[in-house]
Formats: structure tokens, sequence, C-alpha cells
């Protein structure tokens, strides 16, 4: 865990499908780097079970990234031990596209114990527009003074692996259109924000962030989407809450 001198050794995976990780690679990065004392290693993909032997801290923004077995019990074992895992956005998807054009996302079960330290796994979202995000706990920490807020992001449908901590929730009632699951017809609040514990350390997970460039979903058949998308990432709240996560993840306490 931490090194001599107060270094803190901090993991960033950042990489996967249809979003702008460069984008979000950078602005992590920034984050980090504000803290002089933290040193990081950046991984693409959930091959990280050396860096994780070592490391003080995690934060993870992926997309259909799915870790083997093995790398399921080295990410668990890490946040069992007390380890501090920043998860955003898309981290615990896993996303099948369409078999045939015109037909819907499929979200498999592949991410077993990777999904119930994570606290729930992404089943579907609707067409991305502006939509409130809601204070659930006003007296934590990390979302104290915050006032209800609106975003232009992916709302996201999950299935959900309690207990959670809610922190900030949406509310979403209908069609998930081009998504196989996720069509609900409950008021139930959608989790934006919330902390899962298991052993000794803690998940935080914040569904926001996503980015996306002009030439991101290639794969799908769109040369150029003409144009960029940053999602949430100009919102004043979502910078003011995504930095006291960050400042949780490095020093291991909630800010005051």
């Amino acid at each position: 865990m931490a090194g001599p001198g107060g270094r803190l050794d901090a993991v960033l995976v950042c990489g996967g499908r249809w979003h702008d990780f460069d984008y979000a690679r950078y602005q992590l990065l920034g984050l980090l780097g504000d803290r002089e004392q933290v040193r990081t290693r950046v991984f693409s993909d959930y091959f990280v079970s050396d860096a994780l032997e070592r490391a003080d801290l995690l934060i993870s923004y992926t997309c259909d990234v799915r870790p083997s077995p093995a790398e399921q019990d080295a990410l668990a074992l890490f946040v069992e031990r007390g380890g501090r895992w920043l998860a955003l956005h898309g981290t615990h998807s896993a996303i099948d596209p369409p078999v045939v054009s015109g037909g819907e996302y499929r979200t498999p079960r592949v991410l077993g114990r990777f999904a119930e330290v994570l606290g729930g796994q992404f089943l579907a979202h609707p067409p991305i527009a502006p939509y409130t995000v809601h204070v659930t706990a006003p007296s934590h920490p990390l979302v104290a003074g915050i006032e209800p807020f609106e975003v232009r992001d992916e709302l996201y449908v999950c299935e959900l692996h309690p207990p959670l901590e809610v922190l900030l929730h949406a509310r979403f009632t209908g069609e998930c259109r081009g998504f196989e699951e996720g069509h609900v017809t409950d008021d139930e609040p959608r989790p934006v924000l919330y902390l899962k514990r298991s052993g000794q350390g803690t998940v935080c997970y914040f569904t926001l962030g996503h980015c996306r460039g002009r030439f991101d979903v290639q794969d799908l058949g769109i040369d150029d989407v003409g144009r960029r998308d940053f999602g949430s990432w100009p919102v004043a709240e979502f910078r003011t809450v995504l930095e006291r996560c960050v400042d949780w993840a490095v020093t291991g306490a909630f800010p005051r």
C-alpha cells in the first residue's frame, strides 16, 4: 500500500468501446496530477494484478472491458484488503452489439464477481437527453451542499447488487430504445452515485461522465458522428462531486 514518505500508488484503467477515452484519460490524469503525492500507472484493460498488489487506489473508466475470472479475483481482493476504487460511467458494462442491422444491444451476464464488487451491471439507457440528478443523501460529504442539477448524459438502468449507499439518483420510466433489457415501468430511483463496501475496502461508483468523439463508433458503421459530446464533464456540479470522489480515493477520507 502507501509507499515511503507518503507516496500513494494509483492505477488508472481507461479504455474500451464507443467513448472518447483520450478525453476521459486526460481529465482523470489531470485530477490525479494535481495531487503531488500520487504516482499513477495507466492501463487500457484489467490486466493489472501486479500493479494492484502495491496500489492504494484504483480509478476505472471503461466500457465493455471484461476482466477474466483471475482478474476479477484480483480486483475483489484489492477492495477486500482495504483498497479504494472509484469506478466511472460504463465500468460495469458488458455489451454485445446487435447481430443484425436494426437489432438490439444485449447485456450478457459475464461479469461475475466483477459486477458484485461494483454493486451492479449496466442493462440499458434511454436516448441521451437532459435529465435531473437528485441528491439522495444531502448530509454525506461527497454531495453536501449540492442542489439538484441537470445533465445531458446516459441515464443508466442497472441490475443492482446491494447493499448500496446511494448518494445521488435520477428517475426514469419508459423504453430504452435499442436495448434488449432495461424497459422499466416502476419509478424506483436509479442510482447515479453510490458506495459499495466489501471487506475493508470500498467502491465508489459514479455513472455520469459520458464522452464521445467524432470517430468513436466506426465499428457500428458510422464513420463520423459529426460532433464531439462531452456529456456531464462541463457541468459544475459534476466536476465538484468528481473532485471530491478523487480526493476520497487518494486520501481515504471523505472531504469535510
